[in-house]
């Protein structure tokens, strides 16, 4: 995957809710990683609520949900906040199995919570092959530009040579929020479509919830 520029990428979501009925419905966990206090909790409390909050180090994990109507299909988000505290890092792996999708997540005033991402994006690359999951390295806390030790050609250079997304975005001032998920969500879309013409007996699949809910007879753990 080539490193994606946020800029002009946006795309507008549909409004109402009749997509639904006629276009595929995709479920997607999204995964939110990184050092404590880098902000983890208030991108995704301000991409769901539009509103800013500090938050208290998360304990474990939140979950957030959010829904997008768009042109190629409807796509829901589960969103898992993980704790950033070191303690939790052993078990964290418990909260992104299954993911489609990971925001590592740095303070670009903080530069050893970049090197701390780089190590999250180490953990996953054990846990994922390339096309089993969408990544994206997002340096937060732009209002805090004057502070800065993280230059931004830094993280997008490192996001180049990984092949992950990467936007710089502020919760605070709601700088790039909405791009960077929109950005995930398209390219999770795209490799739906490639699935679609051509056609696998292997690998791990998104799950089309209309599909789904027609074939299921049965719920498994």
């Amino acid at each position: 995957m080539e490193l994606v520029s946020l800029q002009g990428m946006a795309q507008k979501a549909t409004p109402g809710t009749s997509l639904e009925g006629i276009r595929p419905t995709y479920l997607y966990k999204v995964v939110l990683l990184g050092s404590t206090s880098v902000g983890k909790s208030s991108l995704a409390y301000r991409y769901v609520k539009n509103d800013f909050k500090e938050s208290l180090p998360t304990v474990g994990c939140s979950f957030f949900t959010q829904t997008l109507n768009l042109e190629a299909g409807t796509v829901k988000f589960e969103i898992w906040d993980t704790a950033g505290q070191e303690k939790y890092h052993s078990v964290c792996h418990l909260y992104y199995r299954g993911a489609h999708a990971a925001l590592l997540v740095y303070d670009i005033t903080n530069k050893e919570t970049l090197n701390r991402a780089k190590l999250w994006l180490r953990d996953l690359e054990k846990e994922f092959l390339p096309d089993e999951i969408v990544i994206a390295l997002v340096g937060n806390k732009t209002d805090l530009a004057a502070d800065r030790e993280v230059a931004t050609e830094e993280g997008e250079e490192f996001a180049r040579t990984k092949g992950l997304l990467f936007v710089e975005t502020s919760a605070k001032s709601n700088h790039h929020v909405n791009d960077i998920f929109m950005a995930i969500a398209q390219e999770l879309l795209q490799r739906e479509q490639k699935k679609a013409s051509a056609p696998s007996p292997c690998g791990r699949s998104t799950v089309n919830l209309r599909e789904s809910r027609a074939r299921m007879g049965c719920c498994q753990l």
